[in-house]
């Protein structure tokens, strides 16, 4: 792999300096020990990834801790610390490094860019770690060692058998319905056993979700799907319009069962838009696809529920467990790797299947918001889980919003502005009046003033 060394401004120095050392980023000494190196490059890689900076020094002065630019005095110099690249990365993947020069500042500075890997990284000690915050924490026990097999996809819960009998898959009425379009000339515990949904004598959890008729009495509390209704903006229990929907059965049809009635529990909410009050619309394709997608590819071994929470606003879907392997927030729309391999396989043989594009589901759901002129679903991966937000804003600038909406109303005010813009600052919305009344579009109602204030169309714009 090339060196590549990049001469960088004063201004880039004095950042890299105020770095805050946290789960993303570290900076280390130039004389740190390479096998000290590892624990922390195979920390980010465990995680979610990182940058590491060597040759960055830091020393007390006055009682205060000052950074110093303190970098090796040539590339060889740093050949030590490289070669655990080597060792942690055999195949040269995973990381990328730079040096980092700059003709005021001492030496090069070894910049690395660490990505989270598919398979556990160890370092040199031979122990695996883990990012927390600015730790980089060894992973030494058993319990440890299987969340980061589960938290990478290397392993799946899906697999683990369950000590039941295998009657409840093998003779329950949802393989009695299924089995005949799936696989019409096979046995039920034959093909069961072929799929590998019968391991030992016993039912694994991927038989189980997919073939027992209630899942939920042998895998409670990790198997359902739960949808809320809040009539505010914030999760209150106060504020729930009805006690939360569980849904339950076969995998297949608690997707199926979710998505109507989250379909359902919309209907009855109104959005104010530029032409007034109207039921609130998201598109079907994004709401089926990332339903899905959170039951699907939810992380099993975890005991808790895949949620739906429905506000006037945005709708929330939580599946339990991080992302699997070298999947981020980032590349999640360009990369695959199913959790549940053996699921997603087989659910995708059911009749009119949840999952119709194998890999393209969330990118579907992406395009729907964007044809419906809504702003593209958010993604956000938390300690033990993902978190999908729907939201109801618009595509369309706020600026013309506001103009739409004074085209079928006579004035408009700051309050109804941020409404109708999903705008929470009043500040912010001065400032956009302010933008459009210096570019014509708009103008203060004469003699409206303090809480009265209130915009309308130039006489040109009407």
């Amino acid at each position: 792999m090339p060196i590549i060394t990049e001469v960088i401004s004063s201004e880039i120095v004095q950042t890299i300096l105020a770095l805050e050392e946290d789960h993303f980023s570290d900076l280390k000494s130039f004389q740190i020990k390479p096998a000290k190196l590892s624990r922390t490059i195979a920390a980010f890689a465990n995680a979610d990834g990182g940058e590491l900076y060597i040759g960055i020094n830091e020393e007390e002065v006055d009682g205060n801790k000052v950074r110093k630019w303190d970098g090796f005095s040539d590339i060889e110099a740093a050949n030590g610390h490289i070669q655990i690249f080597e060792q942690l990365f055999p195949l040269g993947q995973d990381f990328n490094y730079t040096f980092l020069k700059n003709k005021e500042c001492n030496g090069l500075v070894l910049k690395v860019e660490v990505f989270r890997t598919r398979e556990i990284v160890k370092a040199s000690d031979g122990k695996p770690y883990k990012r927390r915050g600015a730790q980089s924490l060894p992973v030494d026990t058993a319990e440890d060692i299987d969340r980061l097999r589960y938290d990478k996809g290397i392993v799946s819960f899906e697999t683990e058998t369950i000590d039941i009998d295998v009657e409840r898959i093998s003779e329950s009425d949802t393989i009695q319905k299924y089995l005949p379009i799936i696989a019409p000339t096979q046995e039920p515990e034959k093909w069961l056993k072929k799929q590998f949904l019968i391991r030992d004598g016993k039912p694994t959890v991927g038989g189980i979700l997919l073939f027992d008729d209630e899942p939920q009495a042998i895998l409670p509390k990790r198997s359902s799907v739960k949808i809320y209704r809040y009539t505010t903006l914030e999760p209150k229990r106060e504020s729930l319009a009805f006690e939360p929907i569980t849904i339950e059965g076969c995998i297949y049809q608690q997707i199926a069962d979710a998505v109507n009635t989250t379909i359902n529990k919309l209907e009855d909410i109104k959005v104010l838009t530029a032409t007034g009050f109207s039921n609130v619309k998201y598109p079907e394709v994004a709401l089926q696809e990332i339903i899905t997608n959170a039951v699907l590819h939810r992380d099993y071994s975890i005991a808790a529920d895949t949620h739906i929470r429905i506000f006037d606003n945005r709708i929330e879907i939580e599946s339990p467990g991080k992302l699997p392997g070298h999947i981020t927030v980032t590349n999640i729309l360009n990369e695959q790797l199913a959790r549940n391999g053996s699921i997603v396989r087989l659910i995708h043989k059911f009749p009119n299947p949840p999952n119709k594009d194998v890999g393209e589901g969330l990118d579907a759901a992406f395009e729907a918001m964007v044809d419906l002129r809504l702003k593209e679903p958010i993604i956000e991966e938390r300690e033990n889980s993902v978190i999908v937000f729907i939201r109801h804003e618009p595509l369309d600038s706020p600026a013309d919003i506001i103009a739409e909406f004074l085209s079928h109303h006579s004035e408009i005010n700051n309050s109804k502005a941020r409404q109708i813009c999903h705008i929470g600052s009043e500040n912010v919305m001065k400032r956009i009046f302010q933008k459009m009344m210096e570019s014509g579009i708009i103008e203060r109602i004469p003699e409206r003033k303090g809480n009265a204030t209130a915009y309308r169309l130039v006489e040109n714009n009407n």
